[in-house]
This record gives C-alpha cells, sequence and structure tokens, in this order.
C-alpha cells in the first residue's frame, strides 16, 4: 500500500448541522481483569475505552487500517479517567464513546455504566493527533481525509 504525501491540509468549514456520533460496547468484566477483591483492576478500563473507540471509529469508516490507508497515524497522547464506582467480575457493562473535538485533533469522551441499572462507573477522555506516517511529522489540523468520513456519516 503506498503511503500518500503528507502536506499541510488546508482549513475546513465544518458542517453545521451534524449529529453526535458515538458507539457503544457491551462487555462482561472478565475474570483476569478483577484484582483479589474482585474489582476490575484501574489500568482495564483503558482497554475498554479502546473497544468503545474502535466502534466509534468504525461508525464513520475511519477505523485504524483506514487510517494507516490514508497515509496517517493518530496516537493517543493524553488520557484521562475518572473512577465513580467500580465494576466487579461478571457485570454487564456499557462502554460509549464520543466525538467530541476534531478539528485539530481527536478527543473521544467514555461513560462506561452498568448494563442494567445505568449508574455511572467510570468517565474520561482521550486525545489523539494525527502524525503523517511517512514523515512522522505532526498534523496541527485534522488531515481533509477524517473531515470527508465525517460529513459522509453526517449526510447518511
Amino acid at each position: 500500500m503506498a503511503e500518500r504525501d503528507c502536506g499541510e491540509s488546508p482549513p475546513r468549514a465544518v458542517p453545521v448541522a451534524r449529529r453526535v456520533l458515538s458507539g457503544v460496547s457491551t462487555i462482561e468484566v472478565p475474570f483476569h481483569d478483577v484484582d483479589a477483591m474482585n474489582v476490575c483492576w484501574h489500568g482495564h478500563y483503558i482497554k475498554y475505552f479502546e473497544i468503545a473507540r474502535g466502534v466509534l471509529l468504525r461508525a464513520f469508516d475511519y477505523d485504524y487500517p483506514d487510517m494507516l490507508a490514508s497515509g496517517f497515524v493518530w496516537p493517543v497522547v493524553e488520557c484521562h479517567l475518572k473512577y465513580v464506582r467500580p465494576a466487579v467480575y461478571g457485570q454487564l457493562i456499557d462502554v460509549r464513546a464520543e466525538l467530541v473535538e476534531f478539528e485539530n485533533r481527536l478527543k473521544i469522551g467514555y461513560l462506561i455504566t452498568d448494563h442494567v441499572s445505568g449508574a455511572k462507573l467510570t468517565k474520561g477522555y482521550t486525545i489523539q493527533v494525527a502524525v503523517c506516517s511517512k514523515t512522522q511529522a505532526l498534523q496541527y489540523v485534522s488531515p481533509s481525509v477524517l473531515f470527508d468520513k465525517l460529513e459522509h456519516a453526517w449526510s447518511s
């Protein structure tokens, strides 16, 4: 697969009418994710965020293989979590990922809730930036391919 040159993307107008783009994954907390107190170990929440982020990215046809094919990688450069109450072994949880920002970076917000009661368990966000896979140059404006994918998703 040929990599494309990653010149500066021209500024783009943000669509006026757009719907919230999100993805939800329901996960049963597995035994290997809990500690001796039967509580989900804090580091696994980031894995759950990643699962929901994949669902969100596929919702607008820009999952990781699509990113790479477009000539960009999107490393996570920041991650924030706020624990409200613990998830436990066998609990069904819903992990929601929602696109919050996209013009200069991808900021994705997360909410983990109990599948049955809807009680909030954890919330947080991640920030990813576009980097040209050929030159490793940081893109200060999101590449036009992202805007094209989002516009297509919003118009569908």
